[in-house]
């Protein structure tokens, strides 16, 4: 495994990119400096292993990405409170027009593992509470699959792809979402890498099952 990357490392990176990309795509980024127009939005996990700019092949500026623990989306809910990733869906929805919202599972995801051993459960926010309290959006579906799987890999797997489907579920719940399905104006889409052999599944509703892009 390679050393990881120091703030140091972060700086010498960035002249790297100055020194390179930023001035080969000279005009783009200028172009870009006057606003962003993205058509997709992905909703991805914080894992550093698993970043979709690279995973999809894109540039600056062709994805509005949200990334969080476990690619979670909450439901919505008026309450009073500090709505990050709804905020976010809500301005690529209603304010950039995107045409297709992603969510993006993968393997390995750290939450997932948590949440079926029940990891902070009954913790203090600073020990493990926040992540207990982020990861109850998917309590439903953990006690489900644990039932019938257990706590090992199959498990895990199974977990994983039910974080997507959760996901696209509380999308839903989000007026301004379905309004514009049923317009024909935003598509919702599923889908999973397995990190360890690198391979990208799409979610297919019909059916319920994801298969490889």
């Amino acid at each position: 495994m390679a050393e990881p990357t120091d703030f140091d490392g972060l700086i010498e990176g960035y002249h790297r990119f100055r020194d390179g990309d930023w001035q080969r795509q000279r005009a783009r980024w200028a172009q870009l400096a006057q606003g962003q127009a993205p058509r997709i939005m992905v909703i991805a996990c914080s894992d550093s292993r698993v970043d979709p700019s690279q995973i999809f092949d894109v540039s600056p500026g062709e994805i509005f990405v949200v990334r969080n623990v476990a690619n979670l989306v909450p439901p919505f809910e008026t309450t009073q409170g500090h709505h990050g990733v709804s905020a976010a869906l809500e301005f690529a929805v209603t304010q950039l027009n995107v045409s297709d919202v992603v969510v993006l599972g993968h393997g390995a995801c750290g939450g997932v593992r948590a949440s079926l051993d029940h990891a902070f459960a009954g913790e203090a926010p600073g020990h493990g509470g926040f992540i207990a309290d982020w990861m109850s959006l998917i309590e439903e579906p953990r006690d489900r699959i644990a039932a019938e799987l257990g706590k090992g890999p199959d498990a895990i797997r199974a977990l994983e792809l039910e974080c997507v489907k959760v996901s696209l579920a509380n999308l839903r719940s989000f007026p301004f979402v379905p309004e514009r399905e049923a317009a024909g104006t935003l598509a919702l889409r599923g889908a999973y890498f397995a990190i360890a052999d690198g391979v990208l599944h799409l979610l297919d509703e019909s059916t319920g099952t994801f298969a490889p892009a």
